[in-house]
């Protein structure tokens, strides 16, 4: 089956410093993969973690190591082999916990295989040693019957050489073998690992050019937003000259006012010059001048009514214009609200996507 990985979590790998044994040297610039791996032709279990291209940790688990708990987020263990000791950092004390029991078991089942594999290796030592023991017999003085039957039973040193030697050839084929194998299941678990590192990288591009695409969306909807807070601002200032427009009127309504009350005074002075007219014959020339002084005032009453019948126009004009520039403006203010929470969805959205990522 090769080796193959059974856990496989995210976190920031650490290295003691070699020199003062005392501080932490990050091995990576972010959260990697930290992975189990167990090796079924070997029996052994491996804690590997690749950043890009390289291999920033390679421990292989033995029974005697301890996983110690630093703090809530951060865990050590010390690699007697790599001569270092090794310190994760997690994003969560759940992740800390999983990966620590983990450790624990992984240690326990590395336990067993190193005893089963004791065990066969003293049966194996056992036989070497059957086989040294009958050497010694050939080697020890004269011959007995005992020796005799032994050699004759056992075969001479020639033979003995030739039964033992295809079997060390075998154990170097088998190591030989052993280690193509290792060979190539790092080649294709590092060919595996540059796929996946191809795949994010698309992945994170493909993330850039969409957070490019947000961001020109971002940016017309705020050209838009500012373009209609000007628009109101220009609305504001049209409905400021509408104010003092609607100030003027009311001027002009008031010198309207005053001028029918002139008006009405200058009626009571030629009815009062009339009456002196019919009284007292001897004023006719005043009165002749009266009489021009009334022409006068009658066409400038004439003049007075038109200049007030425009002055009417231009006060209803203007009070539906006012009106008009009311409503565009409560529309504008409508599409300005419905612009703003658009732009606050947008932003939302945006705050959400970089959370993920």
């Amino acid at each position: 089956m090769g080796e193959q990985p059974i856990y496989t979590t995210r976190a920031h790998v650490f290295q003691i410093d070699p020199s003062t044994k005392k501080n932490w040297v990050p091995a990576s610039k972010q959260a990697v993969t930290v992975s189990y791996f167990y090796d079924s032709t070997r029996n052994s279990y491996r804690i590997i973690s690749v950043d890009g291209t390289k291999v920033i940790i390679n421990s292989t688990i033995v029974a005697n190591m301890m996983f110690t708990k630093t703090s809530q987020k951060f865990g050590q263990w010390a690699d007697s082999r790599a001569n270092t000791v090794f310190g994760l950092g997690f994003t969560s004390e759940q992740q800390l916990s999983k990966f620590a029991e983990k450790f624990q078991e992984v240690k326990e089942a590395a336990k067993m295989a190193r005893e089963k594999s004791q065990d066969k290796m003293d049966i194996r030592s056992t036989r070497i040693d059957l086989n040294n023991d009958t050497f010694d017999f050939k080697d020890s003085g004269p011959a007995s019957p005992e020796s005799k039957q032994a050699s004759s039973f056992n075969g001479t040193d020639d033979e003995k050489i030739f039964k033992v030697g295809p079997e060390m050839l075998l154990m170097k084929t088998e190591l030989e073998s052993e280690a193509e194998q290792s060979s190539s299941r790092w080649e294709a678990e590092v060919q595996s690992l540059r796929e996946k590192n191809s795949r994010l990288v698309q992945d994170l591009n493909e993330s850039s050019n969409k957070m490019d695409v947000w961001k020109k969306q971002v940016s017309a909807c705020k050209e838009e937003s500012d373009a209609l807070r000007q628009k109101i601002a220009e609305l504001e200032l049209q409905c400021q000259e509408a104010g003092q427009e609607q100030q003027r009127n009311a001027e002009l309504s008031v010198r309207v006012q005053q001028l029918e009350a002139e008006l009405r005074d200058k009626e009571q002075e030629v009815e009062n010059l009339r009456k002196q007219a019919e009284i007292i014959p001897q004023l006719m020339a005043e009165c002749d001048n009266i009489t021009s002084k009334l022409q006068v005032t009658e066409s400038r009453k004439v003049e007075l009514e038109s200049r007030m019948d425009v002055l009417h126009v231009d006060v209803e004009d203007s009070r539906q214009k006012q009106s008009g520039v009311k409503a565009e403006l409560k529309k504008l203010t409508e599409v300005l609200d419905a612009k703003i929470e658009e732009l606050h969805d947008f932003r939302h959205g945006l705050s959400r996507l970089g959370a993920d990522n």
